[in-house]
């Protein structure tokens, strides 16, 4: 197995590192609900369909994500504490590159 360490700051504002795993396909807000760094309901409502915004995060690192796809780039458009640096978690797949990222979950809406 593969890990990669991606530091994510909670609502709460601490910082947990995590070991995150390349090799199973999974994204970010499957990371966070994983780790349970976000109370049960409050993040990944619609189950990663980039339809509810729950997972938005900001990325706080100077790292080279894959582009935004038209449902990530339309939530967002209707979200609340959108920031330039906003992205969808279920919508950022964990891949090598990432080693390093860091993440804030933005609040709850």
């Amino acid at each position: 197995m593969t890990d990669i360490k991606i530091t994510i700051t909670d609502r709460d504002g601490v910082a947990h590192e995590i070991d995150a795993p390349t090799d199973m396909n999974m994204n970010l807000m499957e990371l966070v609900r994983s780790y349970e760094l976000a109370p049960e309901g409050t993040i990944g409502i619609c189950g990663g369909m980039a339809m509810c915004a729950s997972c938005q995060c900001y990325v706080e690192s100077d790292h080279d994500l894959p582009e935004m796809g038209d449902d990530e780039e339309a939530m967002l458009a209707e979200a609340f504490h959108v920031e330039d640096n906003s992205r969808l978690g279920c919508q950022l797949h964990i891949h090598q590159d990432m080693d390093g990222l860091r993440v804030t979950l933005a609040p709850e809406e």
